[in-house]
């Protein structure tokens, strides 16, 4: 659905993740290739961790006050463990540790997130796209590329 202001909020979260998964391809390619790249992961889950952000933060709240109670608490789940999958491949990718030991974690965290953005995709985004009045939808799109994510912050989850 497009509305007068632009693409909708799902079509905003799903070019999100388009744009996380480029650099997480790279990342993979790395791995594939026995050297980790620690810039592209880091520009991933920098990506990522400010995604997650803004759809816990603006996104799922008047989702929740709809009704979506069950579809968001599998997504703040899924963030959690996003989360935590993160944070071991950055310590692990940052601190220089071979790609062969990064590699069953990237998979774990690579199967999760295509889960996961599968069912945002398919389910959580078009009926978001249906409840969100103009204003809400304008700030979550505006905050997936202006705001930033406040230091420390870490999802409901984690």
């Amino acid at each position: 659905m497009t509305r007068d202001h632009g693409p909708s909020v799902g079509a905003a979260l799903e070019a999100d993740h388009q744009r996380i998964d480029e650099h997480f391809a790279r990342f993979a390619a790395s791995l594939t290739a026995g050297a980790a790249d620690a810039e592209a992961f880091l520009a991933g889950a920098d990506g990522l961790r400010h995604y997650i952000f803004v759809e816990e933060e603006l996104y799922f709240p008047p989702l929740r006050e709809a009704g979506l109670v069950g579809p968001v608490m599998v997504m703040l789940r899924e963030h959690g463990q996003i989360w935590d999958l993160l944070e071991e491949l950055e310590q692990g990718s940052t601190a220089g540790d071979p790609a062969a030991a990064l590699v069953p974690v990237w998979e774990r965290l690579a199967a999760v997130l295509t889960a996961h953005n599968l069912k945002e995709e398919r389910i959580l985004y078009p009926a978001g796209d249906g409840i969100l009045a103009p204003e809400p939808a304008a700030s979550i799109t505006e905050s997936l590329t202006s705001a930033a994510t406040p230091a420390g912050w870490e999802p409901e989850m984690a």
